[in-house]
């Protein structure tokens, strides 16, 4: 998030315009005229599809207001509804809400009903009920799973949605290509050349040389790579005739990137812009070919071949189920491992059809897994430091002073002003909602691709603070994200703070910058949580004991220490320049816990981490 306020306004604009166009509270008028503008046409303006929402009109109704007299969506009926007279509305749900096109009737336990259900005896009696209840799939204590179904439990339609989602993992060659890519787009300047000012040539024209030089620079090193391949491709030097090419080498670096948010940290920017910008019509009419494809999903393989059922098969969940070690027997551990592999070979051998193969099967079966390897890694650890503050603080009551999570305004660099209660509500909820968006991650980086490679939403270069960024609205994301906000919202019940989501400012100037802003999260959330489960073991060592007891009293008052300052000032509005920037709108929350993990080595507790393998919040765990 930029530390610096917006500055210049238009003229003719008074400072109480000024602070109303920046009040995250304002509240507007009940009553509004039912006059049309002069020049309305009834039918260009049209109406809301009968059952959909009256707001966003692409959703179904679910609730009727009866003080608005209008249908609104969950989401939509939150935000008209959040504030002012208009919180006091009373609503009813309701009864008959329409299908979407592509729901799928669900069987009284939980399963979708397809025509073919029905398993080899063999893999009954393999998976069967005693022998599946045996089964651990279950991460640490404390950890949950958004109700992903478990080994044995009927699968419904948790895979196939999420399967609409998630990449397909790479195979070799393919990974082979995007080393190529990412060699281009290491030595290429792109962004430099074009997202600039006061340059001779139209941005066009630049656009379109600098997208021939990388694709150039990738025919020259497929050509030094393999001499023969190289020749076939490229003997013409049509960029228009190796567009399929092309497509598919960016395909492959974006689908690498949304499985593995933490690589391709310095190239994903010029290879989203450049696409971006290949996007523009008067670049394309140059090019005469586009540079982009739809992602290559687990849903969109297996659909393509037919075999899309393999994601209601219950088998599905013992294919993907990550397996722990920990506290468990090398039997047990080996046991499940067996289980594993016989479930990823009998759906495989089960749902081969022409054109796909085994291989792929299993490549599409791998790539749910590596989608629970991404959850662990990111999601999980709000997950534990969420117990960890029902664990160690009272929701109401602290026990004593080094107990109170209170904060006030200026004093540690607060920002605001909260007491105990107010604070454990402000964080619990703060980590409830970064748990809701990286559980839906993937899902909303295809939405912010969506948005960035429209060529119906153009950007503006601006100034925001922080260098010249690409401004560009991000209706889909925008979306989304109140979606989850809502969700968020209503698992908790209240909401302490602002809901305010920046989407196309110079907060958060684009969809890019926002998924960047997110994948991070892990990053603050796991040194603390590997650095607190270390304690124990540093207990045993004793000079380790003896420091820890000396300056801290115990363990306990160590864990305390690390988690009450975390909570109380990675949650205090601070990190910006001004309250807009920062404050208790939904960014300023992340902008305040990075501007925390800043100022760690000046903590007293900073020696504990270092003792516990800590290397920096930007290090390898």
């Amino acid at each position: 998030m930029s530390t610096t306020p917006n500055g210049n306004h238009p003229a003719g604009w008074t400072l109480t315009s000024i602070l109303d166009s920046q009040n995250e509270d304002i509240t507007y008028p009940e009553e509004v005229t039912n006059e049309k503008p002069e020049g309305w046409d009834e039918e260009a303006a049209g109406d809301v599809k009968e059952g959909y929402c009256i707001e966003c009109e692409d959703q179904p109704a679910q609730v009727f207001c009866e003080s608005c007299r209008d249908n609104f969506c969950d989401v939509c009926f939150a935000a008209q509804h959040r504030k002012g007279t208009r919180k006091e509305h009373k609503n009813k749900p309701l009864e008959n809400e329409p299908k979407l096109d592509n729901e799928t009737t669900v069987s009284a336990n939980g399963r979708a009903e397809t025509a073919d259900d029905e398993m080899d005896a063999e893999d009954d009696d393999l998976f069967g009920e005693n022998e599946s209840a045996s089964c651990s799939m279950s991460a640490p204590a404390g950890l949950g799973s958004l109700h992903q179904p478990k080994p044995g439990q009927p699968v419904g339609n948790w895979f196939f949605e999420r399967a609409k989602y998630i990449p397909v993992r790479l195979t070799l060659p393919e990974r082979k290509f995007l080393r190529l890519l990412e060699a281009a787009l290491t030595v290429s300047e792109y962004t430099d050349k074009i997202d600039t000012l006061g340059f001779n040539m139209s941005k066009p024209k630049r656009i379109v040389a600098q997208i021939r030089e990388i694709c150039a620079i990738m025919s020259g090193l497929v050509l030094a790579a393999d001499y023969k391949q190289g020749q076939e491709l490229f003997s013409d030097r049509d960029f228009e005739a190796n567009s399929e090419f092309y497509q598919m080498i960016f395909e492959l670096g974006r689908r690498y990137k949304i499985m593995n948010p933490d690589k391709m940290r310095t190239t994903y920017g010029k290879l989203v812009y450049l696409l971006q910008d290949s996007q523009l019509p008067q670049v394309k009419d140059i090019l005469n070919f586009s540079c982009v494809q739809p992602i290559e999903t687990v849903h969109l393989v297996l659909e393509r071949h037919d075999a899309s059922e393999l994601l209601r098969d219950d088998l599905i969940a013992f294919a993907t189920m990550e397996i722990y070690s920990d506290g468990r027997s090398r039997r047990e551990v080996q046991r499940d491992v067996k289980k594993k592999e016989q479930a990823i070979e009998t759906l495989s051998r089960k749902y081969a059809r022409n054109g796909l193969s085994q291989e792929q099967a299993r490549q599409c079966i791998y790539s749910i897994g590596d989608n629970h390897a991404f959850l662990r890694t990111n999601r999980d650890p709000c997950e534990r430091m969420i117990a960890y503050l029902k664990q160690y603080f009272h929701p109401t009551h602290p026990k004593d002073n080094k107990s109170s999570l209170a904060i006030r305004s200026g004093k540690g660099g607060a920002r605001l002003s909260h007491d105990h209660a107010r604070q454990y509500s402000y964080v619990l909820q703060s980590l409830t909602l970064w748990k809701e968006i990286l559980h839906d991650m993937f899902r909303l980086w295809s939405h912010a691709e969506q948005d960035l490679l429209s060529p119906d939403v153009t950007y503006r270069l601006r100034d925001t603070g922080q260098g010249l960024n690409r401004v560009q609205a991000a209706p889909k994301t925008s979306r989304l994200m109140h979606e989850i906000l809502h969700k968020a919202q209503s698992s908790i019940g209240s909401w302490v703070g602002s809901s305010v989501i920046h989407m196309g400012d110079h907060n958060v100037p684009n969809a890019f910058m926002f998924i960047d802003k997110y994948s991070q999260i892990y990053r603050i959330l796991l040194p603390i949580c590997n650095t607190l489960s270390q304690i124990p073991s540093l207990m045993e060592k004793p000079a380790i004991r003896s420091y820890i007891e000396d300056d801290f009293g115990s363990a306990e008052n160590l864990y305390r220490e690390i988690l009450g300052d975390f909570f109380r000032h990675a949650f205090d509005g601070s990190g910006a320049d001004n309250f807009f920037d920062a404050g208790s709108c939904i960014d300023g929350r992340l902008t305040s816990a990075w501007n925390w993990c800043s100022n760690l080595e000046k903590k007293r507790y900073f020696p504990c981490f270092l003792l516990g393998g800590f290397v920096g919040f930007d290090g390898d765990w």
